[in-house]
């Protein structure tokens, strides 16, 4: 059986049943939306949609050839064909609702309170005792840390246009709903998906920093504000914790970092300038939500003096209020008569809105002062015996407090090492020029932040490609430089990328021991902070031995932190999709080095997976809830040395494997021509138009040389709409050979079995081949005219497939995860459509011969809402 046929077998045996629930509320979007398109474009062109539909469809089958589709969608004028790729675009927006919906409603279910659910909070409790997880949460942390890598293909409109859709279908399937009420419910969803259907899908714009800023504030103002307490309320509740009656056991863990604003590793748009107003758009969200959370607490709180009398140091401060603020206290009182507890929560309220207009004599100066506030009114509550008040949703307020303080996330700045290099050197020159008074002016930022927010609201800085100690000292010098004694206080993080700095890791540790700026950090704080990048590491060594490299340096460095004494945050730059470290974040915990995670867990948040994971408040808290139990339970030793163990046993294989890999990547990567070849054979040109974010698509002018030219996000996206996902899963068919080669399947099905970090890097690869479309594939990749390229990416697809198949046992892809499996099924067809009408407009911008140029902007609009609609099937761009 050739590959090609066997695949499509593989396929097709891979049907499941969609669940009812879920096919109805396909078909009613689908119906609306079909209604939608006919009412725009007429029966006709609904008719085209259609039979593009279930061509598709029959190819899968093998009843309808791939040849008969392409003069199908060539035989469209270009303008038909932009709507009918409009149409599967909005297609898999709101398939994808549905399915959220759906996943919704099934965790609902499940939460039936007789058994932890898994992977949450109750079940790490249950699982490892009482004892240890008490000394766990003494030092658990968890750190996500938001960017604005461009890796959201969509535009904000379509997602608030998405979101409208989300809230009336959400009325629609209420069973509380009558007739009549269900009618006028569909007809406004029929509304809302003819707005999102007029809605533009592509940017017309560029977007700038502080765009993103905001952008990204939509979810802390929808979801992560509000979820926070919830997910500290479910460990609380694991504990045995009094269920809000007493004092919770659980303390605020949680802790959010941005680079929205602060990075301006190879963004000239992020200024000193952006900084400040980021910080200050950051603290002007988060205080209108304390105020308003204070605002709504307060005027609950109608407890009497005679039922629950104020504690004396309640009586005290407001005593002392109404003597510093008379006119103000007095109207509290006036209204709030005998409620001391209200009066003293809106005069708390009238604070932070003073704090947030800068009333310097009633505004507060800290989060701490405004946490004493809260306490005295909580201590006063317990004293009174109204202790569901004093840790109910009082409680949350504190533990909101405690977690966004008043600048809601740590802004962290990021610099390439490179460019402090350069500003020494001017400065010693005695000569500045524009880019390093930035640099300058970007610390003389830190320290105005530090002033106003204090030092937690920024004092990270990250240096990227970090090669030695240097590289750490020179942000020091630089500072000193820029404002001598009166330096903000930095901790300076470096950033590990490539295959040597990786490997160079330890040393450079050792040298920033013998910077005298790093000791007197340790001396208040002994911890170093130390970031691992995915997305450089796997685009220069492949993906397989980018993560093995990444584990290895893990180990090396939890070595290094038991013998010097100085323990480690490990700070993962992952991505999105698989080729950029991507996956399930709780399986990526638990495949962390032994000693590597301690209690502690920092990651970045990118792009589309921001709106994924905190775009609603059920999959917000869900997924907050597995990251902190994998947290807990890679932390006990039991698990820590059962890890090791399997490590050490399958050395040897991870040896092989990572050669193998990375030598198989390399030759095809570094053949000369290669470069030029890929960006023939995608959309890698294009993919900068889409305006995805602030930040330039790639280092330097013209079509690439080498793969250091590339970003590793366009490196990612492209690969994914070519619908081979090479960086997902290209050399670890080389490296499962060797070792098979070497001691046969039995070792890897064992090294499968036994070790997490093989079991993650495998599943990985598995998902990335099972979004990968061969046939489809061959098409783009022959665009090239490189024949050889063509039969070596696919000779090690197939084999990559087929040892991946053998040594999980699995007979399809995807066996064993039915929720994904069907997933992806649901979409393949749907995505098959968008890549043939994108064939059809890359394959003529790139015959380049008699095309007038509105011919060629058609087309780069086809081709564009393409990329946009298969960004959108696939679910992953970067």
């Amino acid at each position: 059986m050739s590959a090609t046929v066997s695949h499509q077998a593989e396929r097709s045996s891979a049907v499941t049943e969609m669940p009812d629930e879920l096919r109805a509320d396909v078909r009613l979007l689908g119906e609306l939306l079909g209604q939608v398109i006919a009412e725009y474009g007429g029966d006709d062109l609904l008719a085209d949609v259609e039979r593009l539909r279930k061509a598709v469809i029959g190819a899968r089958r093998r009843e309808v050839s791939v040849d008969e589709i392409t003069a199908m969608v060539a035989e469209w004028p270009i303008d038909r064909a932009v709507k009918i790729a409009r149409a599967f675009t909005c297609y898999f927006h709101l398939a994808n609702l549905a399915e959220e919906h759906f996943r919704i409603r099934t965790l609902r279910v499940r939460d039936t309170g007789e058994e932890p659910l898994p992977e949450s909070l109750a079940q790490a409790v249950q699982e490892l005792g009482g004892e240890k997880v008490a000394d766990l949460v003494e030092r658990l942390r968890l750190h996500p840390v938001l960017t604005a890598h461009p890796t959201e293909a969509r535009r904000r409109a379509v997602v608030t246009a998405i979101q409208r859709i989300s809230a009336q279908l959400s009325a629609y399937n209420s069973p509380e709903r009558g007739a009549a009420e269900r009618a006028e419910t569909r007809r406004r969803l029929l509304e809302e998906i003819d707005l999102l259907w007029r809605t533009a899908q592509l940017r017309s714009t560029k977007l700038d920093p502080l765009d993103e800023v905001r952008t990204a504030m939509a979810a802390f103002d929808e979801t992560l504000f509000r979820v926070v307490p919830l997910v500290y309320r479910a460990l609380d509740a694991a504990l045995g914790g009094g269920g809000g009656a007493e004092e919770p056991r659980a303390r605020a863990f949680i802790r959010y970092g941005s680079w929205i604003g602060g990075d301006r590793d190879g963004n000239p748009n992020v200024t000193a300038k952006v900084t400040r107003d980021a910080v200050l758009i950051q603290a002007e969200h988060v205080l209108i939500a304390l105020e308003n959370a204070t605002l709504r607490i307060g005027r609950s709180l109608t407890l009497t003096a005679a039922d629950t009398p104020a504690s004396p140091d309640l009586r005290a401060a407001l005593a002392s209020a109404e003597n510093d603020h008379p006119d103000l206290v007095s109207e509290m009182a006036t209204r709030s008569p005998q409620e001391p507890h209200r009066q003293w929560l809106m005069f708390v309220a009238a604070r932070i809105a003073a704090t947030r207009q800068r009333g310097l004599d009633l505004a507060y100066r800290s989060p701490a002062e405004l946490l004493v506030d809260l306490r005295v009114a909580q201590e006063s509550l317990v004293a009174a015996g109204a202790g569901r008040q004093a840790y109910g949703e009082l409680q949350n307020l504190i533990w909101q407090v405690e977690t966004f303080g008043f600048h809601l996330a740590e802004l962290e700045v990021r610099q390439h090492s490179q460019v402090h290099a350069a500003a020494l050197e001017e400065i010693a020159a005695g000569r500045t020029s524009e880019r390093t008074e930035e640099v300058l002016a970007t610390i003389r930022t830190i320290a105005w932040i530090q002033e106003r927010f204090g030092t937690t609201a920024c004092s990270r800085y990250v240096v990227s490609f970090t090669r030695s100690a240097d590289d750490i000292a020179a942000v020091y010098r630089l500072a000193e430089h820029a404002m001598g004694e009166r330096a903000p206080q930095l901790d300076v993080v470096p950033l590990f990328e490539s295959g040597a700095d990786l490997a160079a890791a330890p040393s450079v540790l050792s040298g920033m021991l013998e910077i005298p700026a790093v000791q007197a950090r340790l001396a208040v704080d002994r911890r170093l902070e130390i970031m691992l990048g995915y997305s450089d590491s796997a685009k220069e060594l492949g993906p397989a031995a980018a993560t093995l490299k990444l584990y290895e340096t893990q180990e090396a460095l939890a070595t290094w932190s038991a013998e010097h004494g100085v323990p480690l945050t490990l700070f993962h730059g992952r991505g999105g999709a698989l080729g950029r470290g991507g996956g399930p974040a709780n399986r990526a915990v638990l495949a962390q080095a032994p000693g590597s995670v301690g209690g502690r867990f920092k990651v970045t948040e990118q792009g589309e997976v921001i709106f994924a994971r905190y775009g609603h408040e059920a999959i917000a808290r869900r997924h907050m809830e597995q990251v902190t139990s994998a947290v807990l339970l890679a932390s006990t030793p039991s698990i820590e040395a059962r890890t090791a163990e399997a490590a050490g046993r399958f050395r040897r294989v991870a040896e092989r494997v990572a050669s193998a890999s990375e030598k198989a990547y390399r030759l095809l990567t570094e053949a000369p021509g290669f470069p030029e070849w890929f960006s023939l054979v995608s959309p890698l040109e294009e993919i900068g138009s889409l305006r995805l974010g602030s930040r330039p698509a790639r280092r330097g002018l013209g079509a690439p040389r080498s793969l250091d030219d590339l970003r590793a996000i366009p490196w990612v996206f492209a690969w994914a709409q070519t619908r081979v996902n090479l960086p997902g899963w290209y050399g670890l068919g080389s490296g499962l050979q060797a070792v098979v080669s070497e001691s046969g399947l039995d070792e890897l099905r064992a090294a499968y079995r036994e070790w997490p970090l093989f079991a993650s890097l495998l599943d990985n690869a598995e998902m990335s081949l099972a979004k990968t479309d061969r046939d489809i594939a061959a098409r783009y990749l022959a665009l090239g005219a490189r024949d050889d390229f063509v039969e070596q990416v696919l000779a090690e697809y197939d084999l990559t497939r087929r040892l991946v198949l053998e040594t999980t046992g699995h007979t399809r892809l995807l066996e064993n995860r039915r929720v994904l499996s069907r997933a992806v099924q649901l979409r393949d067809p749907y995505v098959d459509a968008l890549s043939h009408l994108q064939l059809r407009a890359l394959s003529r911008l790139r015959a380049e011969e008699g095309l007038s140029e509105e011919e060629r902007e058609r087309l780069s609009t086809l081709l564009l809402l393409s990329v946009n609609g298969v960004a959108a099937g696939l679910q992953n761009t970067g």
